[in-house]
């Protein structure tokens, strides 16, 4: 609850944390806006590919284009003197593992707001994170570090935590949804889609479960919550039904097992929107752990099930790049993360959006071919299910059904890459107990 005097305090002393942003889109544009704002922050400099993207971004920030330094060479500004705490913001996984990789061997902090990048090389970027001294860090105002934050808290307060996740728009046939086809389940009309800056895949990762899927390996894996056995079935729910819903089979509830991750949500399976919905934001539901902290949830209000047992809390908002500073000054401050993974619970799969045919290449993320399923790690490794964050490029040998995640036997050998290495040592270095790696040799 001190972050604010601190930060205040560092620019009193005249040591700002000096932040390095990789990355002008939509979140590091979210974030310029807050930084500006912020005593105790330095902006040392932007990377990104495009002069025109950060010329943009500061504009609209209400920056003066001469007052922060840009490049496009990333690896420059990590090595900049005054950063302490990179910001990793391109939303490309392969990128984002060495920007991080570069940063460490710099003695930089990092915030990983390219969650893509955590799902598919996660634990290990935070075990080199460890062996440099520094931290790694899941990006506060971004949901997994808020459910990070609720499970926290559930457990700190002596709860057990049932289930934690967020909210989305769903159906289940948006997991065939493509660029072409996306607009129309936002209602977007195409006038509206060109006076505004708006990217198709991404707006389709959202859309398809594939964001959700990334979203909720990074809890799981940060928390050690597990993901559901046949992946995330996003249960229509309203908020004061969480309490209700969000709770084992066994107690009524729609879940499997108790300790696990989902997304629920805003739309009832006929389309229809649900009243009280939580689509933009975070819940956790937990337990009573003795018949006082029963009572006490009847005499405070709590909504729970019809046993009394089982309660929820939630955040109905997340402000994205607007917060992302939280994790700025926590990890540069307090020397703590905002959310990090601990173990290899969860992966995404990359799974056939249509039948595919010999021949046709995958587009990853948010794109025409498949989109990305949460699996548990050891059923991941096991099958020799292919990463969705290494999905894109790779063209078929053969055919794949709709809803058939994808593997490594279904694809032409890859190519070496940095990206390729890490993700197999993080699969040697923390593979689940029991767990067969049947792509070890691909």
């Amino acid at each position: 609850m001190n972050l604010a005097r601190m930060l205040s305090a560092r620019a009193a002393e005249g040591r700002p944390i000096g932040v390095g942003l990789i990355g002008a889109g939509k979140f590091g544009t979210m974030f310029l806006a807050q930084a500006r704002l912020t005593p105790g922050f330095k902006l040392v400099g932007i990377a990104d590919l495009s002069y025109q993207r950060i010329h943009d971004a500061l504009e609209r920030t209400g920056w003066a284009a001469d007052e922060v330094p840009t490049t496009d060479d990333a690896a420059a500004l990590v090595a900049a003197d005054d950063v302490e705490v990179v910001v990793e913001v391109t939303g490309d996984p392969a990128a984002g593992a060495a920007h991080a990789l570069a940063a460490f061997a710099a003695g930089r902090h990092v915030v990983m707001v390219t969650v893509e990048g955590d799902a598919l090389v996660g634990p290990l970027l935070a075990c080199r994170a460890r062996e440099a001294g520094v931290l790694y860090s899941l990006a506060y105002g971004d949901q997994p570090a808020l459910i990070c934050e609720l499970v926290d808290w559930a457990r700190a307060s002596g709860f057990e935590v049932i289930c934690a996740g967020k909210g989305t728009k769903y159906l289940p046939h948006y997991h065939a949804s493509t660029p072409d086809t996306v607009w129309e389940h936002y209602g977007f009309d195409p006038e509206m889609v060109a006076g505004g800056d708006y990217n198709a895949r991404m707006f389709n990762s959202f859309l398809d479960g594939t964001k959700s899927a990334i979203e909720m390996a990074a809890v799981a894996n940060a928390t050690g919550l597990k993901p559901p056995a046949r992946g995330l079935d996003f249960p229509p729910c309203e908020v004061d039904e969480l309490s209700a819903k969000l709770i084992p089979q066994s107690e009524g509830g729609v879940l499997d097992r108790a300790g696990t991750v989902e997304v629920i949500s805003s739309l009832a399976r006929n389309g229809m929107p649900l009243a009280h919905d939580l689509r933009w934001g975070v819940y956790v539901t937990f337990a009573a752990p003795s018949e006082y902290a029963r009572r006490s949830f009847l005499e405070y209000g709590l909504k729970t099930d019809a046993s009394g047992r089982y309660a929820s809390l939630y955040r109905p908002y997340h402000l994205i790049g607007l917060e992302l500073g939280i994790s700025v000054a926590s990890v540069a401050l307090r020397g703590e993360a905002t959310g990090t993974p601990a173990a290899f619970h969860a992966d995404v799969v990359a799974t056939a959006k249509r039948n595919l045919v010999a021949g046709e290449a995958l587009d990853g993320e948010g794109g025409y071919t498949v989109y990305g399923r949460l699996m548990p790690a050891a059923d991941s490794l096991s099958s020799g299910a292919l990463p969705l964050g290494l999905a894109n490029g790779l063209r078929l040998s053969r055919p794949v059904a709709a809803g058939t995640a994808v593997g490594w036997d279904d694809v032409e050998p890859p190519p070496a890459t940095p990206i390729l290495a890490l993700r197999r040592e993080m699969e040697t270095l923390f593979a689940p107990a029991g767990a067969a790696n049947a792509s070890a040799s691909v």
